[in-house]
């Protein structure tokens, strides 16, 4: 009987309604500011996804013109649903018997057009 009379004459700790709601309304601030962060983070992965995928292409290209006999290589074209494939051959630079190639990977994005851009040199 003497632990049941312990426990009777406790003192009852526990929370108030009062801070139940301002412990609501913290988490709540909180948990908005976690949502609007997470709509900006998947913006940024979609154009990290399209910079990842337009370097892709112009790495393909790349090594396409790289493997492509020296007379053939020249400046063109493709297009895709999302992308513009673009390559100038500039002949005889930096040096005679030289020809620079540039890919150009362009795309837009929130009414902008973005690029990517990679160069590389052939001799023949």
């Amino acid at each position: 009987m003497k632990i049941f009379r312990q426990f009777v004459n406790a003192p009852i700790v526990a929370f108030t309604l009062l801070e139940v709601l301002v412990a609501i309304v913290i988490l709540s601030i909180g948990l908005s500011g976690v949502v609007a962060f997470t709509g900006s983070i998947m913006n940024y992965n979609r154009q990290a996804n399209n910079v990842m995928n337009a370097t892709t292409l112009a790495q393909d290209k790349l090594e396409e013109l790289k493997n492509t006999s020296y007379s053939n290589v020249a400046s063109s074209c493709d297009t895709d649903s999302i992308f513009t494939r673009t390559w100038n051959v500039t002949s005889d630079f930096p040096a005679v018997n030289m020809k620079t190639i540039a890919v150009t990977v362009s795309w837009n994005w929130k009414s902008k057009t973005r690029n990517v851009v990679l160069k590389t040199i052939v001799a023949k």
